[in-house]
């Protein structure tokens, strides 16, 4: 084949279809099957009467039992090496100039045209963090650059973030004089749910001061931290400029307490005409079946649809929701546990293939 014919595409299709020949070779060979149990005892029988016969070679039986260990061994990693493998043949484009003039962020999804485009770059300069095929990445990006858009990161505006953890949004947005109140949930929480080991909770204000970000003084004067427990908003978290969320209502326990979190973080905290920007785990494999309880649920396209339509019935202006078309190979990379660095725009999870989406609204004047 002419080597100008060989897309990335093709290059990605030949590693899975060479690592998966390879995959079913280590299956057929598997102590297990019947086939390769049948010739095993046909040829001990045919040696040996009686394989606990003093006759039977010692080193025979200690190599069958070091190889069927290596075969397990192999054979329980396999996914694993098959996602390594495949990384590893993975091309990570640069941001490209020639996406400059295009419009960036214009779909709802997360989507490797994003990656490349040189805003995301910038942003990621701005919150000093390396370029990264990653959509916990994506979604703080995504967060900044529609809060900017909106036009209120700057001195005199109020700003509330929920589940904050230990995300670098309040050291930049206090960098750009804006008030923020930063809150996440007990330290209860955070520890059953494994968060605060994991750098994902905090549970005081210097977990979130970054010096690169920030100097001492303006985060001091702009940043304060508090509990807050996003099913139960209280009351005098309210009159704010905008407010946001980097992948936590899917963490409320169902997917109707997510819809309702975000209705009352916008119409409960802002002020008439203030901004929120939200993001979580959307399901890419089904409009139907999904995790609708539980510790992490996921948001089928429909029930995005009904929240932009509940949010807009209430007078609310709502970002129109549209996902991104799959038009780079790195769209259709999925990621499997445990999750890589990079790239991880889509990973699977539990029977599913899921990405982030973020969600834009205006509260009514």
């Amino acid at each position: 084949m002419d080597l100008t014919r060989i897309t990335p595409f093709r290059q990605l299709a030949r590693v899975y279809s060479a690592l998966l020949g390879i995959h079913e070779s280590l299956l057929y060979l598997q102590p297990d099957k019947q086939r390769g149990r049948q010739r095993a005892h046909e040829f001990l029988r045919s040696e040996y009467s009686d394989p606990s016969d003093s006759d039977f070679p010692l080193e025979l039986a200690h190599d069958l039992s070091v190889l069927k260990q290596r075969l397990t061994n192999l054979e329980t990693d396999i996914e694993g090496r098959i996602a390594r493998s495949v990384r590893e043949h993975l091309y990570l484009p640069q941001p490209s100039n020639w996406s400059a003039n295009k419009p960036f962020l214009p779909y709802s999804t997360c989507s490797a045209a994003d990656f490349i485009h040189p805003r995301y770059a910038e942003i990621c300069r701005i919150l000093d963090h390396r370029v990264q095929f990653h959509r916990k990445l994506w979604e703080w990006v995504f967060i900044y650059h529609h809060l900017e858009q909106a036009g209120v990161l700057r001195p005199g505006m109020r700003g509330l973030g929920f589940g904050v953890g230990q995300e670098r949004l309040p050291a930049v947005f206090a960098a750009r004089g804006a008030k923020i109140v930063a809150t996440d949930a007990p330290s209860d929480v955070g520890l059953l749910n494994g968060w605060s080991e994991t750098g994902q909770h905090s549970d005081d204000i210097a977990q979130l001061k970054y010096p690169n970000l920030v100097s001492d003084a303006a985060f001091e004067a702009n940043v304060s931290h508090r509990y807050c427990d996003m099913n139960a908003i209280r009351a005098d978290l309210t009159g704010f400029d905008f407010a946001w969320s980097a992948c936590c209502f899917e963490h409320l326990g169902s997917l109707e307490a997510g819809m309702q979190f975000v209705i009352n973080s916008v119409e409960n905290t802002l002020k008439p005409g203030g901004v929120a920007v939200h993001t979580t785990e959307y399901n890419l494999a089904s409009n139907s079946e999904t995790i609708a309880n539980g510790h992490t649920v996921l948001y089928r396209q429909r029930d995005m649809e009904e929240l932009v339509r509940r949010l807009s019935e209430r007078g609310h202006q709502v970002q129109p929701f549209f996902v991104a078309p799959d038009s780079h190979f790195l769209d259709f990379y999925v990621d499997l546990p445990p999750y890589a660095d990079e790239p991880s725009l889509k990973i699977k999870f539990g029977d599913f293939i899921t990405t982030s989406v973020g969600l834009v609204v205006r509260r009514r004047a």
